[in-house]
């Protein structure tokens, strides 16, 4: 025979599941609505002065000044920009540390290390697309050759004559140029650095010849005459350089295309409305004129969207570089 409980026994215990529920979902809740409520952490994970430093200040600044709050651009550089990430993937869920992601610690990188210490598809939480940055083939003014066909035929007729500097073995002007090689059968030699300003550096003094990296690194040196800059990766001329044409445009080619691209990511497992803020903001400031016009003069092109887009275009670049990295076989040391 079942007893049955005094009506108000079962009223208790109805309160008192319903009280729990509520103080389960009460942290997550009051996470974000209080975010941000304390400085938010922006990891770079390469040098100071690179494509990846210069807008991952500038999208900062512009967060900083929408919530009125701190954020602390952070440079850790090393290992193609694995270090950097790896300290991100392994960060408190939270949204107080982020990553600006960059098509090598993204979508290269795990084709480079065997055994990378991250997965850009498990351990981070896609946040926003912010920009695509075509890379720009600069020389020395020294170096014998107004336009690509004659750097072309110059690089063919020296192999081994000119050197051209990257950031590092496996990054993104490393890539770039090897894939120029493949589809120009130039001879050129690979000299890496610490990161894309030593590279600059060496370039601009002349103890290197070429470089192929993002607008936002050479752009200055090219207004200022210290660089010659030949063609841009892009589909597109950009809109700082209109006079210098693409790959495509100075070669005949058709499908040249070797962009550099960056994005937010937060640790996996951040809270989805902590996500979306930022999404929000981060995009907020992406169509803001004055950012617009900021990224267009770095030679950046702003790419606001979804963080499920972006997710998506992150596994695809992952497919995309798998082959370049196997047929011109880079590795890393």
């Amino acid at each position: 025979m079942h007893r049955t409980l005094p009506r108000r026994r079962l009223f208790g215990q109805w309160i008192s599941l319903a009280t729990l529920g509520l103080l389960a979902a009460l942290p997550g809740a009051a996470l974000a609505q209080a975010y941000p409520s304390r400085p938010i952490r922006l990891v770079v994970p390469f040098t100071p002065g690179g494509s990846t430093d210069i807008l991952a200040r500038a999208i900062g600044l512009e967060l900083g000044k929408a919530w009125n709050a701190s954020v602390v651009v952070e440079n850790v550089p090393g290992a193609g920009g694995a270090i950097g990430a790896d300290k991100v993937a392994k960060a408190a869920p939270d949204g107080y540390t982020l990553l600006m992601g960059h098509i090598g610690t993204l979508a290269v990188n795990p084709s480079l290390y065997p055994k990378l210490p991250y997965s850009p598809l498990k351990d981070f939480a896609p946040v926003a697309w912010v920009a695509n940055v075509p890379n720009v083939l600069v020389l020395h003014p020294s170096t014998k050759a107004a336009n690509m066909k004659e750097f072309v035929a110059y690089a063919k007729s020296n192999p081994g004559r000119l050197n051209y500097g990257s950031g590092g073995n496996g990054s993104a002007a490393n890539l770039a140029t090897e894939y120029l090689k493949m589809r120009t059968g130039v001879s050129l030699v690979h000299i890496p650095y610490r990161g894309t300003a030593p590279a600059v550096n060496d370039l601009v003094a002349g103890q290197t010849q070429v470089l192929f990296t993002g607008v936002p690194a050479v752009i200055a040196q090219i207004r200022s005459g210290q660089l010659k800059a030949l063609a841009v990766s892009g589909k597109a001329r950009v809109e700082a350089l209109p006079e210098v044409p693409t790959v495509n445009e100075a070669l005949d080619l058709k499908d040249f295309e070797a962009d550099q691209w960056y994005g937010v990511v937060a640790p996996a497992g951040t809270p989805a409305d902590i996500v979306a803020r930022l999404n929000q903001a981060i995009n907020a400031s992406l169509n803001s004129a004055e950012l617009k016009k900021r990224l267009g003069a770095e030679g950046a092109v702003a790419n606001p969207t979804t963080p499920e887009a972006f997710g998506k275009y992150i596994a695809s670049e992952i497919e995309r570089w798998k082959p370049v990295i196997s047929s011109g076989r880079v590795k890393v040391d």
